[in-house]
């Protein structure tokens, strides 16, 4: 059984696409850095009699990634990546401390790239596979109090684009989704949507990227 990683599957759309791709008969390797949370979308596609299994890993840290992969690649048929995590941090540049400006570089940016790097050998050596980058809109165009978020999503944009023509010529198919806000735990900790009605559900995100797979890039504006 072909087996996809997710990053940041305890909740959002994360969880959504574990739920949809385990429908679909992939076996999910659900990793995040809340071990219970990933447990309670493991039973939830275990009940669907899907198959998954979760692991607590930390992406701003490549030991764990490395650790991760190196026993998943023995474990399982690795097929697929979705980096899904991501965190951001918003309002004015020139009030935005150094550490929050470095913890979105590190998960957003060299969280996913560590991660990819971790898993095309795996890919390349059937020459099959699929890695999903979670972008934003926020890596199309620049906004008001996101500068620094903006910046880790174009970063990952690139990276994704780059990809794509470097693998243009082999059976791994990449895809860039950028999609508006959403109605998810990522604005807990925050008060930047001060009125989330505007947002989408995961779910209806989840529905859609599934939708077009067929495309390279799936953008998903904001329904207001």
């Amino acid at each position: 059984m072909k087996s996809i990683i997710i990053t940041g599957a305890g909740s959002g759309l994360g969880k959504e696409l574990a739920l949809r791709y385990g429908r679909l008969g992939y076996h999910l390797l659900l990793i995040g850095r809340t071990l219970k949370k990933l447990k309670d979308v493991e039973e939830q596609i275990l009940a669907e009699n899907g198959h998954a299994d979760s692991f607590a890993v930390d992406i701003s840290r490549p030991s764990e990634i490395q650790a991760f992969i190196s026993h998943a690649g023995k474990q399982y048929t690795l097929y697929g990546l979705i980096n899904n995590a991501g965190i951001g941090h918003f309002g004015s540049f020139e009030q935005m401390p150094h550490s929050e400006i470095e913890e979105m570089l590190r998960i957003n940016v060299l969280g996913t790239m560590y991660m990819s790097q971790a898993i095309l050998p795996y890919l390349a050596e059937k020459n099959e596979g699929l890695i999903m980058n979670i972008i934003s809109t926020a890596g199309l165009r620049g906004k008001v109090n996101e500068s620094a978020y903006a910046a880790s999503k174009f970063a990952v944009r690139g990276f994704t684009e780059s990809l794509q023509i470097e693998y243009a010529h082999t059976g791994i198919k990449i895809k860039a989704i950028y999609m508006g806000g959403m109605d998810t735990p990522f604005w807990d900790h925050n008060n930047f949507i001060k009125d989330r009605s505007r947002l989408r559900a995961p779910a209806e995100i989840a529905d859609k990227i599934l939708a077009n797979m067929d495309k390279d890039a799936i953008i998903i504006e904001s329904q207001k």
